[in-house]
Order: C-alpha cells, then structure tokens, then sequence
C-alpha cells in the first residue's frame, strides 16, 4: 500500500455536465486517480468553471466564480478534471480575467500550473498503465476543440486506449474537426451546428466504428444526441469510462 503522505493530493473538479448529465465519469476518474495512488478529494464548494458567462462576455460574474474556484482548489498538488474545455478556462482564461489585477493574477497563475485534464494528466504526469482495462469494440477517437487547440491533447488519449485490451481504435478521416456544440455556440447559430454535427456522424460511420469516445462531456452530448435522432448504433462513452472499466451501464444518448 501507497504512503499516502507521499502520494499527490488532488482536488476533482467534476464539471457541469458531468454532474448533471453523466455522473458516473466522475467515478470513473476517481477510479483512475486513486489506481494511480493519488489521495482524491472532491470539494463540496466548487462551481461552475465560470466558461459560460465568460464566453458570453459577463465579465463580473466570470471573475466572481473564477475567485470561488481559485480559493477551493489553492491547497491541493493538482486540480484535475475529465474536461479539456474546462480545464482551458481554468488554465488559460482565469489569466486573462486578471490579468489588470496583480494579486489574483498571481493567484490564477498558481493554480493554472497545477490544472490538468485528466487524460494528460495520466499520461505525462503520472505516465500510468491501464493493463487491466478491457473493451471488445471498434473505437474512434474525436478530438474537443478545446483539448486539442487549448492544451495540445492529441496523442494522450490514444496512448492509453492503445493498452486497453480488446479494443480496436480506428481514426476518423477528419478527428479535429468540430462537432457543432462550442457551448452556447449551439444555441445561438443551431441550424450551423446541426449540419456540423451531421458531418462529424458520416466522418464516425465512414471508420466503421461501433463506439464513438472523447474526452469531454459536451461534445459527446452533442453527438450522441443527433445521432439518437438519426437513429444510429453507435455507443458513445467518455474515454475515462473505457480506461477504468465502467461501461456496464447505458452509453450516452440512450438515457437522453
């Protein structure tokens, strides 16, 4: 058994959708975590990422949840959570919010070092090994805009699934491509999204795929949703399920 004095204490941030929408990948990545000998802790006081009002240009309220956010997770080794866009807004925004103020800046700075997605996280930070992980199926792999373009998250995640037994990854001619969601991007311009959305469903068929993963809740909601409605059998999990071995229960979309 780990020295639990020497292992890495992390505070989970759980995210939006996660919570509201798919709480078993938070399970999942405490799952992942704690295998990799990390104490996981989930704070009771933490909020939104505050990605929301800051791309919707309510900068006040931005500033008032990064604070929250800031304060929660200041004493911990690591803030990580299974969102690549929240983990941008953490990481990269929470800057630019206070970037005039020098004494929150100063304290966003710290903890943007300690942020991390949780699939980076275990691949460059913990560099762990998944020989347990199992999953008979064909799997593409979609890339989120703001994993890939914010934090560079492209081979992490197909570096893990390339050790899970039984799965076959099959990429998609075009991965990076958007799936229409961005957010409230969906909402404002729905007729674009769709057409987007569609796009990415041909691109996912074209690979022969029976599962589709990512590693952020909104994207996968995106796309599982259109493709309920277009009545297509493809699974849709977020990648930590796969890694950790809990894909016993419904895929995405099928509870929608």
């Amino acid at each position: 058994m780990a020295d639990k004095s020497k292992c890495p204490r992390v505070g989970l941030f759980v995210t939006c959708l996660v919570d509201l929408f798919r709480p078993i990948v938070g399970f999942a990545t405490i799952k992942l975590l704690k295998e990799a000998n990390c104490v996981v802790e989930v704070p009771t006081m933490q909020t939104c990422c505050g990605q929301p009002a800051y791309n919707s240009g309510d900068v006040a309220n931005s500033k008032a949840i990064a604070r929250t956010v800031i304060n929660t997770f200041r004493d911990f080794d690591y803030l990580i959570a299974p969102s690549g866009s929240c983990i941008g807004m953490i990481k990269l925004h929470y800057l630019e919010l206070f970037k005039a103020d020098p004494t929150w800046y100063m304290k966003a700075k710290a903890l943007s070092k300690k942020s991390f997605e949780i699939l980076s996280f275990l691949n460059d930070v913990l560099k762990v090994q998944v020989p347990s992980a199992h999953y008979e199926g064909i799997a593409t792999y979609h890339d989120s805009c703001a994993g890939l373009r914010e934090l560079s998250i492209k081979e992490q995640p197909r570096n893990l699934l390339a050790k899970v037994q039984g799965l076959r990854l099959r990429e998609m001619r075009e991965p990076q491509v958007c799936c229409g969601f961005g957010g409230t991007f969906c909402v404002k311009y729905p007729d674009i999204s769709e057409r987007m959305v569609t796009d990415k469903i041909k691109d996912i068929q074209a690979t022969g795929a029976d599962t589709l993963l990512s590693g952020d809740m909104g994207c996968l909601l995106n796309i599982a949703g259109r493709l309920s409605r277009l009545n297509v059998p493809i699974r849709c999990f977020h990648t930590v399920e796969v890694l950790a071995g809990m894909t016993h229960q419904n895929a995405i979309g099928e509870i929608l």
